[in-house]
């Protein structure tokens, strides 16, 4: 994003009991209508992993301990619901890993990745259509994934950290929708008319 736009000061900073682990496709890292990295800037306890680097390939295997609950999201046809039901069936703390790439490539990060062979299979429930406006979304009820780390986030830890993280996400589109805007033109002799301020 342009510096104008910038919304690293305004972030919250939660720290939560749940561990969220992002495994990005090479491919989104660094396009500014990726939406995971600004979701784990959010998060204290949480991680970013690169998949399909040649020169370091990811590997999860150490996320698999007995002190933790282990879930993959993805909608799987073995994946269940995400409930408080199902998170009543085992009191431990989770660690949620959320593939972030492409429909493929998440699909792909779900099945391939070493140390998620054992990991439950989680999807969302049915909720609300998607407000992201960046990229056209191929599959009906598909999110953006800080969108689905959000719901996921309400489920697990409660209705406040989802608005808070549905909210920085708000304000991402606001921003790159903004920056797509032609610049207006600029009077002869007179100042350009933008209400940035910055003559950008």
């Amino acid at each position: 994003m342009h510096v104008h736009a910038c919304l690293c000061a305004g972030l919250p900073r939660l720290a939560l009991r749940t561990r969220v682990e992002l495994v990005m496709h090479r491919r989104e890292r660094g396009k500014p209508t990726a939406t995971g990295e600004l979701a784990l800037a959010c998060l204290v306890h949480g991680a970013v992993h690169v998949q399909g680097l040649p020169e370091a390939p990811a590997d999860l295997a150490h996320l698999d301990t007995v002190s933790r609950r282990l879930l993959v999201l993805f909608p799987s046809e073995e994946a269940r619901p995400l409930t408080t039901e199902l998170l009543d069936e085992d009191p431990r703390p989770v660690t949620l890993v959320v593939p972030d790439g492409s429909w493929r490539q998440a699909s792909r990060i779900a099945r391939r990745v070493p140390g998620l062979e054992g990991a439950e299979r989680v999807t969302l429930p049915a909720g609300p259509p998607t407000t992201y406006r960046l990229r056209r979304e191929p599959k009906e009820g598909g999110l953006a994934t800080a969108e689905a780390i959000a719901r996921a986030l309400g489920v697990i830890e409660g209705a406040e950290v989802q608005e808070a993280l549905e909210a920085v996400f708000d304000r991402q589109v606001t921003a790159c929708l903004d920056a797509r805007q032609p610049p207006s033109p600029t009077p002869r002799g007179g100042a350009p008319r933008s209400g940035r301020g910055d003559g950008r």
